[in-house]
């Protein structure tokens, strides 16, 4: 085995050199020319030889599992795509996405050309492709997200390959000990030990072998380092039986970590251009970046190529022989179970909601879809204060304090097709902003049957909290995107949050955002909830007056709905004019229909809103992210009330008083606008 091995890392690294470097005879059938090489190499080296070796021992470890028991490897490096790629090539699974990329001479040679914009695919790590299940993008998210995806199944490890550099973000540094918190999830890390970051040396590469295993023993982890370097036979056999041990240690409950050692840009060129490459910064990227120009590096370069002897690895016309062959035909790429199931039935009775406060009404909701099975919830150490502490002991939630650690196990989870949810507050959801559009990318890039979606119950919002506790930055910056997938989901009242939660973990293949107040007592008419939730909004006729509206006021969460509820008959009085009620449960129904899915059309935007009625918004979030939605669809007065930063601490009254949200305030809006519309008219 310790042959196959050694010609599967070799096949996958010359590929992956062959990719960043060359335009032609990619088998090095003849003396390497000028013509060959790509005149500016692009791509990212310094993580090949480890990546490769770390796959490589994993795909066959994979083949020599018991039955029942699937290792899937992932990659949490996004720059390791080229490896991605090489192994896809090399397997023949490239050649089934894109077929001009066949496994052969000429397939090899037409993806060194494209590479790095590989048709559709690009350069980094993809979905579509083996061990590229984690979303990239967001470094550090690789280990919480294979927690997700091996917890509760069993007879899976997950084996995410994480660099020394990964492991200084916060996102892997709190998933060591996060482990603890999440049963049933066994993951094997191969942490990528090379010395280096991208631009200067990394802090577990400083480390010796005992301070690394101390370092995972303080975390709870047995680690086992393992050194390599000249890919001899003893070198194979120490890893093999290395993850063997992991593997078997971790499917037993035990928690397992693999260190392997090597210098960064390992088995590359050392000196170019007097400046050494091998094992510093400089063989980050591809080194040899004017071999097309300068004989000298292009003599490199061939050198290089020919240290891993292709011939053996290669027939002449491109196909896998011998032992990279046979290792190809015992290795086994795992991959994640897709949805079984879409849509799941609903447990809750959305028709007649009979919960009226917000921690009953969510967690009736919870409690119906974890009797169907494959529900987790997911906190940072607040469901208590969310009013949810019925839920703290039940086997389906996991709390730790780390909200980037929760997405990447809601990540992990809802990509194994099963059901999730995120609950947070609001203040705290921006730290989640970077992983989630990594989400979006990947689900974008993703075909075929759409994972469930990824659900988060945002409370605690800024009006009802402390200074430092409000910011609905994240729900703004989702909208920004555009991305169709995208949900703002404002219920008016717990009854009306129970059925946008109950669907939403319903949904699949969308990113649901719900804002709702755990303090929200007031409940509203059920009459129109049937109509908010097939269609995002609803006209309230116990608050609107027949006929032509002369205002229109908006109201978009449950405070909102509250204060409006108290502004409107005063409004109708001052100002003489008939007053329309619209309350919206989706934001992005406010939207162009040609970028949001539930957008309003022109006719729609008419019936709902009145055809010349100046509009009043008032919104729970930034008024910024309404204009954005509106984007000057609506061709009359329009002003919003919503989220502005205060300048200093303030009681809640005084706040709201600040900032417009509140009978006062609302007055003083609607008559600018009437006023407005008056002079206009």
């Amino acid at each position: 085995m310790t042959s196959q091995a050694n010609a599967l890392w070799r096949a996958a690294t010359y590929v992956s050199v062959v990719l960043l470097h060359l335009n032609d005879n990619v088998l090095l059938a003849e003396p390497l020319e000028a013509g060959h090489v790509k005149s500016r190499p692009s791509g990212h080296w310094g993580t090949v030889p480890g990546t490769t070796w770390a796959l490589a021992h994993t795909v066959l470890a994979a083949g020599e599992a018991p039955p029942g028991r699937a290792v899937v490897p992932v990659l949490g490096a996004g720059h390791a795509g080229v490896v991605q790629l090489a192994f896809a090539w090399l397997t023949g699974e490239l050649a089934m996405l894109r077929t001009q990329y066949s496994r052969d001479a000429q397939g090899l040679a037409r993806l060194a050309r494209d590479f790095p914009e590989t048709d559709g695919l690009g350069s980094e790590v993809h979905p579509l492709l083996a061990a590229g299940a984690a979303p990239g993008g967001c470094l550090g998210g690789v280990m919480a997200f294979s927690h997700g995806l091996a917890a509760d199944v069993p007879g899976r490890v997950v084996v995410p390959v994480i660099g020394d550099g990964e492991c200084e973000t916060p996102t892997t540094a709190a998933s060591w000990l996060a482990a603890r918190a999440l049963r049933n999830s066994a993951v094997v890390p191969i942490v990528h030990v090379n010395g280096f970051r991208m631009g200067d040396r990394s802090l577990l590469g400083a480390m010796d072998d005992a301070q690394l295993r101390a370092y995972a023993a303080g975390l709870g982890w047995r680690g086992r380092v393992v050194d390599v370097g000249a890919a001899s036979d003893d070198e194979h056999r120490a890893f093999r039986t290395a993850l063997a041990e992991a593997l078997e240690e971790s499917a037993g409950g035990d928690r397992a970590a693999v260190f392997l050692r090597c210098v960064k840009g390992w088995s590359g060129p050392e000196i170019v251009g007097g400046q050494r490459v091998l094992g510093t910064a400089h063989a980050h990227k591809t080194p040899l970046s004017g071999a097309r120009y300068d004989e000298f590096q292009r003599k490199q370069l061939e050198e290089w190529l020919a240290a891993y002897r292709p011939a053996e690895l290669f027939d002449g016309s491109g196909q896998p022989v011998g032992d990279v062959a046979d290792a190809l035909g015992a290795a086994r790429w795992h991959l994640a179970a897709r949805p079984a199931k879409t849509p799941w039935p609903s447990p809750f009775h959305t028709r007649n909601p009979d919960s009226d406060r917000f921690g009953h009404a969510i967690a009736k909701v919870l409690r119906g879809h974890a009797a169907v099975g494959d529900l987790r919830v997911f906190s940072p150490d607040e469901l208590a204060s969310n009013h949810l502490a019925e839920l703290q002991d039940e086997p389906w939630v996991s709390e730790v304090l780390a909200e980037e650690v929760l997405l990447g196990w809601l990540s992990g989870w809802t990509a194994s097709g099963r059901r999730g949810v995120l609950i947070s507050y609001e203040a705290f959801s921006p730290l989640l902003a970077a992983g989630i559009v990594g989400h979006l990318k990947h689900r974008r890039l993703a075909v075929g049957k759409p994972s469930p979606s990824l659900n988060l119950l945002l409370t605690s919002y800024g009006w009802h909290n402390v200074y430092t506790h409000g910011d609905p930055s994240l729900a703004t910056m989702l909208l920004a995107t555009g991305d169709p997938a995208v949900r703002i989901l404002t219920p008016a009242d717990p009854r009306r949050a129970a059925v946008a939660s109950d669907e939403s973990l319903g949904s699949v293949g969308r990113v649901n955002v719900l804002i709702a107040g755990k303090h929200a007592t007031v409940n509203h008419p059920t009459a129109t909830i049937s109509e908010e939730q097939r269609r995002g909004l609803a006209i309230w006729p116990h608050l609107s007056d027949g006929g032509e509206p002369g205002l229109t006021v908006v109201v978009a969460g449950d405070l909102p709905a509250e204060v409006a509820t108290a502004s409107v008959p005063v409004i109708r009085e001052k100002l003489g004019c008939r007053v329309r009620v619209v309350s919206v449960l989706d934001l992005t129904v406010l939207g162009d229909p040609a970028v949001w899915p539930r957008g309003l059309a022109e006719s729609e935007l008419d019936r709902y809103l009145g055809r010349h009625a100046p509009v009043l918004v008032v919104t729970l979030g930034h008024p910024a992210a309404v204009w954005g939605l509106l984007g000057g669809r609506l061709g009359r007065p329009i002003e919003v009330v919503g989220w502005r930063e205060p300048p200093q601490p303030a009681p809640q009254a005084a706040l709201a008083h600040a900032l417009g949200l509140d009978p006062a305030g609302l007055m003083c809006a609607a008559r600018r606008l009437v006023d407005r519309k008056r002079e206009v008219a």
